[in-house]
């Protein structure tokens, strides 16, 4: 299978050198040359205008967006669309707010371009090993797109969520609940840290690491952490933080659904600009940098 991909940052990029290890034949295109000069090493083409798309795809081409949310997906989507013809699959596979997608679904549907939204989880090691994906859009479209969806991804860890949107807001509401999983670790480790007792928490967490209620990867890479920077030194307190938290307690309020662990996490992140050193704090950086590969430095 064939595709043309757009977006080779720390997860694009990943993702395509996966896909080309799988068997998917991929045809990059990135604002910057670099990564793009590092994937055809791996064996993708490089595509230097959308105008030619035609000449590397199929007849039914797949185009696959990975790309920061809002204005910039927005622009390549009215940039690639004239080249793209009816049945053709567009497919977004960045961190788009549910909303957004809903209504590209539909300003492509009207030109007869088919789309899917695809929710990625894993981080940028998930890309490279083996990513999550949940999918939204026409079922048909989905399962047209398996071969890539399956190379993509561990196995067994992507599936169907429903209509245009749904993969979104599947998505959303992964990141909101890992906001507070991620507090409640941070706290729990902040509580051991101040606690008479010194434990060393690489071990503490290497044992709550092992058939433990709480096992999980985010233990684990609390565990590394640890065993790595014990004291968390030049973390910093400030933890940086995109969309999608903020989405879920928006989408949360319009359901009449509350959401107050998901909603203090947020909270803290706001607060954690104006706030000083901060143990607590500097454990849900330090998270956000194992498996997001987020700035956790001070420097």
């Amino acid at each position: 299978m064939k595709i043309a991909y757009f977006g080779l940052g720390k997860m694009g990029k990943n993702m395509v050198l996966r896909l080309l290890e799988q068997g998917i034949e991929v045809v990059a295109w990135n604002r910057s040359k670099e990564p793009v000069v590092e994937v055809v090493r791996a064996g993708a083409l490089a595509l230097d205008n959308f105008a030619d798309l035609a000449k590397f795809l199929p007849e039914r081409k797949i185009v696959w967006l990975m790309l920061p949310a809002g204005q910039v997906t927005d622009q390549i989507i009215a940039e690639v669309s004239p080249y793209l013809q009816k049945g053709d699959l567009l497919i977004d596979g960045g961190n788009a707010f549910y909303k957004d997608s809903i209504r590209r679904a539909k300003e492509l549907t009207t030109k007869g371009i088919n789309f899917l939204d695809i929710g990625v989880s894993g981080g940028p090691g998930g890309a490279r090993s083996g990513a999550s994906m949940m999918v939204g859009g026409e079922r048909a479209d989905y399962e047209a797109l398996l071969p890539v969806i399956e190379a993509a991804c561990a196995p067994q860890a992507y599936g169907y969520m429903g209509k245009a949107g749904a993969g979104h807001f599947v998505k959303m509401v992964h990141n909101g609940i890992e906001y507070g999983m991620m507090q409640a670790i941070a706290e729990g480790a902040a509580v051991l840290e101040k606690s008479e007792f010194e434990p060393d928490l690489a071990e503490v967490f290497r044992v709550y690491n092992n058939k433990t209620v709480i096992e999980s990867r985010l233990i684990n890479w609390a565990r590394e952490a640890f065993a790595e920077n014990p004291t968390l030194e030049n973390i910093s307190s400030t933890i940086n933080h995109t969309g999608e938290g903020e989405w879920t307690i928006q989408a949360a309020k319009e359901l009449g659904v509350e959401v107050p662990v998901i909603a203090k996490s947020f909270q803290v992140r706001v607060d954690s600009a104006t706030e000083s050193e901060n143990f607590r704090n500097k454990v849900v950086s330090v998270l956000r940098s194992k498996f997001g590969h987020h700035k956790a430095t001070k420097d």
